[in-house]
């Protein structure tokens, strides 16, 4: 199946609906842009005998803006057979390398008895992998085909390379999207609540896919788009707590409009506001509560604040009638062209912190099994330095936290040389040290989707259309990387 473009998307997704007897749309789709809010009621439930789970699952994408520099987040250290893997990456790395004492105190070890070494400002990370909460992906990158090597590579034409390869926009896009090959209103996992949602929520205001902060492409579907809060919660209009405001917006709201355009916004005003109030009092009266101790990670600023809202919701999730949820948060500052020594230590450390304050607080909830945690970032950067920094690139290496995740593993295929990119002899090298990437995002998304409970057949090509270039179909198949079994 190829799906080419958003309608051809859509359109199937109905179609399945239609015929596999689904039921009906729950209700209108509700949004308003004046609250900064994004919500739906309705979604195309469509995959074949799905029911309603027992049980609570959550997926969390925390994005790390402008492009993380992730081979100074894992440092091969393997010295072997004459092959430093270290001295190869300093000398890729020139002075943007990081000295291999701190790597030897923070090490970890991966596949083939190889030794990598964790960001020294990352510990709560290093602590995480080694007690089995977090693995590495190593090399990952959009792809839209599978290509074998640098050769490859440089005889495709721009059609058949991912779409904006090393811009910033394109590649979040892309991240979000998971279609490498052409632009989409829609994300993968905003694509999945299309399918689901009638069967997993049960509250009508408030979207499954909650987002903080900000709006995303990667929890908008065609019928279904994240719901928008901040630490505060559901922002209301502002001056509602002025009497004068709220009689004239009662009035407003109370207004018999014949002018359809008129009424439709006095609908969306007003289911707007009872959203707003509704979430807002299901998550006033909960609390994290984590266990504090000398060594204990603690939310932090921004990431912190956005995390620690996620487990709260995630607390509240029986009073929001979900049994599946999706969330998305982020962390800006990775586009460090000419800072990445003064700037990534401190992103760095802040992530590694809430990241394990969150686990931590998954822990105390008894759901650790039940969420799990993934970093997505726009592409890698360049090996080599631009001076005091590094320039957009490709692959990249990623995080997945969670009590399902096979932890303390290195999944994917790690270069075995970063000064002569390569693996099992394949030069990976496309200029400038941007590596080709190993592992696709599909895989990374059909993987998280197959332990969301999307089935691996034709549900899960509507869901990522080219999934079937990276990964074969059927139920009992193996995962396509391995790090949920």
């Amino acid at each position: 199946m190829n799906l080419k473009n958003d309608q051809e998307i859509s359109n199937y997704l109905k179609r399945r609906h239609f015929l596999g007897g689904c039921a009906g749309l729950a209700g209108t789709s509700l949004m308003s842009s004046a609250l900064q809010l994004q919500m739906t009621n309705s979604a195309v439930a469509a995959i074949p005998n799905f029911r309603r789970p027992n049980d609570y699952k959550a997926l969390v994408c925390v994005f790390l803006f402008g492009g993380n520099d992730s081979f100074n987040m894992l440092v091969p250290l393997t010295n072997r057979g004459g092959n430093d893997e270290y001295a190869n990456y300093a000398a890729a790395r020139g002075t943007l390398a990081l000295p291999r004492g701190p790597l030897n105190s923070n090490s970890i070890t991966g596949p083939g008895g190889r030794t990598f070494g964790v960001n020294p400002n990352m510990p709560e990370v290093r602590d995480l992998y080694r007690r089995g909460d977090l693995s590495f992906i190593a090399n990952i990158g959009t792809l839209a085909r599978p290509i074998r090597d640098a050769a490859e590579f440089n005889s495709l034409s721009n059609s058949r390379r991912p779409r904006g390869l090393f811009s910033h926009n394109d590649q979040q896009e892309t991240w979000q999207t998971s279609l490498a090959d052409r632009t989409s209103r829609s994300g993968w996992l905003g694509r999945i609540a299309d399918m689901i949602t009638d069967d997993v929520n049960n509250n009508d205001n408030i979207s499954m896919n909650i987002s903080v902060e900000r709006s995303n492409i990667i929890q908008t579907g065609f019928d279904v788009s994240p719901y928008v809060v901040d630490n505060r919660g559901a922002v209301t209009l502002q001056g509602l707590g002025t009497r004068s405001y709220r009689v004239a917006n009662n009035e407003v709201l109370a207004a018999n409009y014949s002018n359809i355009i008129k009424r439709h916004h006095q609908e969306t005003r007003a289911a707007a506001i009872e959203s707003a109030t509704e979430y807002n009092r299901l998550i006033s009266g909960v609390n994290v509560s984590p266990i504090r101790g000398a060594n204990t990670p603690r939310f932090t600023g921004r990431l912190g604040r956005q995390l620690e809202l996620v487990a709260r919701n995630i607390q509240a999730r029986d009073a929001f009638g979900s049994t599946r949820q999706t969330f998305f948060v982020f962390q800006d500052g990775y586009d460090t062209h000419n800072s990445i020594n003064e700037v990534q230590p401190g992103l760095l450390a802040s992530l590694s912190e809430n990241l394990a304050a969150f686990q931590n607080e998954l822990d105390n909830l008894g759901v650790s099994d039940q969420v799990t945690t993934y970093t997505a970032s726009d592409f890698g950067r360049t090996l080599s330095p631009n001076g005091r920094g590094s320039d957009h690139a490709w692959g990249g290496n990623s995080m997945v936290m969670g009590g399902a995740v096979r932890g303390g593993r290195i999944f994917g295929d790690y270069p075995e040389d970063l000064e002569n990119p390569s693996v099992n002899g394949r030069d990976l090298d496309v200029g400038r040290g941007r590596i080709l990437p190993t592992t696709s995002v599909d895989e990374l998304h059909a993987e998280l989707a197959r332990w969301y409970g999307v089935p691996n057949d034709n549900s899960m090509e509507s869901i990522l259309p080219n999934i079937r270039r990276f990964y074969d179909r059927g139920v009992n198949r193996a995962m396509p990387i391995g790090f949920l079994g």
